[in-house]
């Protein structure tokens, strides 16, 4: 029975069976969570890898035995710990353990570079980090200078068992080269942990809802990367609100098929960590991992392997597929669900997939500090909206403007979202926190939106300066902190341009101070120095930048060029 709508006019637009809330306090805990679906479904595949499948019954006894070998490091309950690995079968394990023993998990990207990953470090006060080998030189020059006091180092084939495992190892060390040489004496190996963790015993400590869970880092309205405090009630009450969503659809698989879900976003994403590790654990579903997404071929090859049911995913992996001449290999007649999110799904791209799958791509819209999902379209729909769909159960937007006044229907506004799922607050910042939360407890998300007679919400602009690279955000703020650091550069802007493959790319506008400076020596600065997806695409010297009278630069009269 769904509520009254006049508050929530878009309950109208919900499917048959879509409750109007779900109850998040189902779960003292997320670890009561996982410990109930390693009970209910510990016969059934979890994670599906490189061939090798592991059941929630290894996830539950891996995750039982690494959280005993963590407590025996002895760290305080609440400390935190990162994690820096791609798609592989001991990120899940490590995640469960984190939080079976009471710690914090903190997400990083590992294609960070030092000095990123050193402010993440720094800022969370993680105490310990579980990272693969592959990214041990980039860990190696930073780690002075963190609290970081335990490492443990996996290994691409560190679960993969015997031969295969050692044969995986040594392609990837030996033949592919993936990993730079580097120093972490103090390191020890996923598998030794493991073995350590056999002679210890876990305590299990009492969680609540207000725990801390998760620190997701993201920029925030700013450019300083900052942690979005997520607590276990609100990872909780968005797997629900996304196991609600997607029931009408789910619905039609039958009773005896595993559910299984395409797991090509990465899990340090929020989008994956919820709606992939989390939700699948809800659901007793198979994840097929996929631990490099930008290998088409590859990722054909495996899914060729499976029946699928439900693949989230950005518009620019959509795209890829779709085009790849081996799409036919796969067997895409029992996907029911495709969930756009990240970034804008383009209409195009979204004609195709349907046209090639016969399964729409549901839009929808979420942000890391919404844990992550807020709205989407219905599941149930053949119809390509163009928007981002409506509130999710037990959620509540309104726009406002800048005083945080309820805008006029028909008025664009700044989306503010109100939910179980919305963060705690950010990290040891106070301030900021308080910038972004409205005094009824409102979440303004930065983005400019308009809301349809029923209820059916478009974002058109963003309040912010964010520049969206295939679903990551990238700061100027940040990009012009690290590029105006380099000799021979006066001044620097940096904006958002449109761009066909990735829906927006980086420009750089740059005034030299040594004529100098080459284009090559300020990419060569920005590879050191900025993960791939805030390089530059276009950068462009200039005697000078368009300013207001008070000297701010004018970031918009710089989006004038289209990349090449």
């Amino acid at each position: 029975m769904n509520a009254p709508t006049v508050d929530r006019p878009w309950l109208t637009a919900y499917p048959e069976g879509v409750p109007s809330d779900i109850d998040p306090s189902q779960y003292r805990s997320l670890v009561a969570l996982l410990e109930e679906s390693f009970a209910r479904h510990g016969d059934k595949v979890a994670y599906s890898f490189l061939g090798k499948e592991f059941r929630f019954s290894d996830i539950d006894r891996l995750s039982q035995t690494f959280a005993a070998y963590l407590q025996s490091l002895g760290l305080a309950r609440g400390d935190r710990i990162a994690i820096m690995m791609p798609n592989v079968p001991q990120y899940p394990v490590a995640v469960a353990a984190i939080l079976r023993a009471g710690y914090v998990v903190v997400n990083v990207n590992p294609l960070y570079t030092a000095r990123e990953l050193e402010h993440q470090l720094k800022d969370s006060g993680a105490k310990a980090i579980i990272i693969l080998e592959n990214f041990g030189h980039t860990l190696e020059a930073c780690i002075a200078s963190t609290p970081i006091k335990h490492v443990v180092l996996a290994a691409m084939g560190d679960r993969l068992g015997g031969l295969k495992g050692a044969l995986v190892n040594y392609v990837v060390r030996h033949v592919k080269k993936m990993v730079p040489a580097f120093n972490l004496p103090q390191a020890v190996r996923f598998n030794d942990a493991l073995a350590r963790g056999t002679r210890a015993t876990l305590q299990r400590p009492e969680l609540n809802p207000d725990d801390v869970a998760v620190l997701q880092y993201t920029g925030g309205t700013t450019g300083v990367s900052k942690g979005a405090v997520l607590l276990h009630r609100n990872i909780i009450a968005n797997l629900l609100q996304s196991e609600a969503w997607n029931a009408p659809a789910m619905a039609a698989i039958p009773a005896d098929e595993q559910p299984t879900y395409v797991c090509a976003l990465p899990l340090y994403h929020i989008f994956a960590f919820t709606v992939n590790m989390m939700l699948g654990m809800r659901s007793g579903a198979k994840n097929i991992l996929i631990p490099n997404p930008r290998d088409l071929p590859a990722v054909l090859k495996e899914l060729a392997k499976h029946r699928i049911h439900m693949f989230p995913a950005v518009s620019t992996l959509f795209n890829g597929l779709a085009n790849h001449p081996n799409f036919h290999t796969v067997d895409w007649s029992h996907l029911k669900v495709s969930l756009g999110g990240g970034m804008a799904v383009q209409n195009a791209v979204a004609k195709l997939w349907l046209e090639k799958t016969g399964c729409p791509i549901c839009e929808g819209y979420g942000l890391s500090e919404t844990s992550p999902s807020a709205s989407c379209n219905p599941v149930t729909s053949k119809n390509f909206t163009g928007t981002i769909g409506v509130p999710i159960p037990s959620t509540w937007f309104k726009l406002i403007d800048d005083d945080g006044h309820d805008m006029p229907q028909g008025t664009p506004g700044e989306i503010a979202i109100k939910g179980p799922q919305v963060m705690a607050g950010y990290w040891q910042r106070p301030d900021e926190t308080a910038r972004v939360m409205t005094p009824d407890g409102y979440f303004r998300s930065g983005d400019i939106g308009v809301v349809t007679e029923e209820g059916f919400f478009k974002i058109v602009d963003r309040k912010k300066d964010m520049i969206l690279v295939s679903g990551f955000n990238v700061y100027p703020n940040e990009v012009e902190d690290v590029v105006g650091s380099l000799d021979g550069v006066l001044e620097v802007a940096c904006v958002g341009v449109p761009d066909d493959k990735q829906g927006e790319a980086v420009k750089l506008v740059i005034v030299r101070k040594n004529p100098a400076l080459t284009e090559e020596q300020v990419r060569e600065y920005c590879r050191a120095n900025l993960t791939g997806y805030k390089q530059p695409k276009v950068i462009d010297f200039r005697e000078d930048l368009p300013k207001t009278p008070v000297g701010k630069i004018l970031r918009r009269e710089l989006r004038d060029t289209k990349p090449a």
